[in-house]
């Protein structure tokens, strides 16, 4: 999970310049935020095609749908130019402190990510393809197309078996409180090689 230099780390409007993809085996993607008009009229605020990080060479890339501080706070849009702001600062780590993150993540055929542990409550739902959900007490758990992974805390790693296809995994991590197993806090743990993945800042408390 060690970081390289992608195409889309550079600002774009997210409504007007194309989407970056790492491979055309998935299919390309688009976030839809909605809001409301002046009535208070539901409407489509924004529609942000995907745009991804890429990591270890391309075989791995991000794109950042959504992060928030919880409870969100929607008036006067608040909550988008949070995440604008944080997003365009380049200062997110897997989770965040006091708030959520939502991401899409494409695995290239055959990668496995490192060991890591995040302090969060995650859901992972595999939307393409499929994933090994690998544990740190060495279980392999095969996911298929709409199976959801709730990660507790637990040290875990991802790895796409196919020797063919890309797949593709939708997570969303909340912050959660510190978590005791026999006297012992567990925080975050990105592994060996994560140079250039930035920290989540939730661990200091």
């Amino acid at each position: 999970m060690s970081s390289t230099q992608g195409a889309s780390n550079q600002a774009v409007d997210p409504q007007t310049e194309p989407s970056p993809q790492l491979t055309t085996n998935l299919p390309r993607t688009t976030t839809y935020l909605t809001g409301h008009n002046d009535e208070g009229q539901a409407i489509v605020y924004s529609a942000r095609p995907a745009s991804y990080k890429v990591f270890d060479g391309g075989d791995m890339g991000f794109n950042q749908i959504y992060t928030n501080l919880f409870p969100a706070d929607l008036n006067g849009n608040a909550d988008v130019k949070f995440h604008d702001e944080v997003i365009a600062g380049g200062n997110l780590g897997l989770a965040t402190k006091g708030g959520i993150v939502c991401r899409m993540v494409d695995f290239s055929p055959g990668y496995k990510c490192l060991m890591h542990r995040t302090k969060s409550l995650d859901f992972g739902i595999l939307v393409e393809g499929e994933v090994e959900m690998i544990l740190g007490d060495g279980t392999v758990t095969p996911l298929r197309r709409g199976d959801i992974a709730v990660q507790r805390a637990t040290l875990h790693a991802w790895r796409n078996p196919s020797t063919t296809n890309w797949s593709r995994m939708v997570f969303v991590l909340q912050d959660m409180k510190p978590l005791i197993i026999n006297g012992k806090k567990l925080g975050e743990d990105y592994g060996t090689g994560t140079e250039g993945l930035l920290p989540s800042g939730n661990d200091d408390d």
